[in-house]
């Protein structure tokens, strides 16, 4: 039998006094560390070291034409750091369209699509919110009990699907969205949703694939390991969540979490902002 995450884990993360929303994890992140970030001085400026000498004086005090030995060591350090972060980041935490994913732009892009899935689904609702989640996202966790709060208060009123947007920069993200899909794909969507923010502490920040940890988490939730293993390696999968994203980007989404409601995007600050939306579209 399926098993949702622990009592201990949903108190986590219940929603704090204030329910005011937050945006951090932007798309447009070139997804490189911000150690590896170049530097660049202020005009006319130099940075210096701790005993007051100059990059320029270190670089000039080996023999002509040459580097000092910690020049040569740091530059080493460097480029290894930066193989390792493009092999971490293989093609799958890669945001780029497969075979299988159709050019999207404004006039194509769907909010929501026949195989989105689905946390709740209302037949003939009014309402169908949309929410567009990275679930290594530390503002999505936050949002998450303040949307879990919303489905509670507008059950059975309101159809909610979630639709993926793993963010370039982290390097769990689109795992995580594929480790979802293939628990969806045995209906468990809801409980591997859950899992995921319950949980995030655990796996999230992480400059290390974790696809063992999600493994686990399939293991915990029952789920016939055979098929999830095949889905969660399948590369349609991975056209699937990037169809989510092209969809997202049409549609002008560059962070998370974003909101729709009868497809129009909406910017809370607060929960209340959420049920006002909620209750004009069902009294329209």
């Amino acid at each position: 039998m399926a098993s949702t995450a622990s009592s201990d884990e949903q108190d986590r993360y219940q929603p704090a006094t204030s329910t005011s929303l937050s945006v951090c994890c932007d798309d447009s992140s070139d997804g490189v560390p911000m150690n590896l970030r170049r530097v660049t001085p202020k005009a006319g400026g130099r940075r210096d070291d701790q005993r007051g000498e100059g990059l320029a004086e270190r670089m000039a005090s080996g023999p002509a034409g040459s580097l000092p030995t910690w020049a040569i060591a740091t530059v080493t350090v460097l480029v290894v750091a930066v193989v390792v972060v493009l092999a971490v980041r293989g093609s799958d935490t890669t945001l780029r369209a497969g075979s299988g994913v159709p050019a999207v732009d404004a006039a194509s892009a769907q909010v929501v699509r026949e195989n989105s899935q689905r946390l709740s689904e209302v037949p003939g609702s009014k309402a169908t919110f949309v929410a567009f989640l990275d679930f290594e996202c530390g503002a999505c966790r936050e949002s998450y009990p303040v949307v879990e709060q919303l489905r509670e208060e507008s059950a059975g009123r309101v159809t909610f699907v979630v639709r993926y947007f793993p963010v370039h920069s982290h390097i769990n993200a689109m795992r995580a969205a594929r480790a979802v899909e293939a628990a969806a794909q045995q209906g468990q969507l809801e409980v591997m949703y859950q899992r995921m923010y319950a949980a995030q502490e655990e796996w999230g920040g992480k400059q290390v694939p974790v696809d063992e940890v999600f493994r686990g988490y399939a293991v915990d939730l029952g789920l016939d390991l055979t098929t999830w293993d095949a889905v969660y390696n399948d590369n349609l999968t991975i056209d699937r969540v990037n169809l989510d994203v092209a969809d997202g980007r049409a549609l002008g989404v560059d962070s998370t979490p974003s909101f729709f409601v009868n497809g129009q995007r909406i910017q809370p600050g607060s929960l209340d902002d959420l049920s006002t939306a909620l209750d004009v579209a069902l009294t329209e």
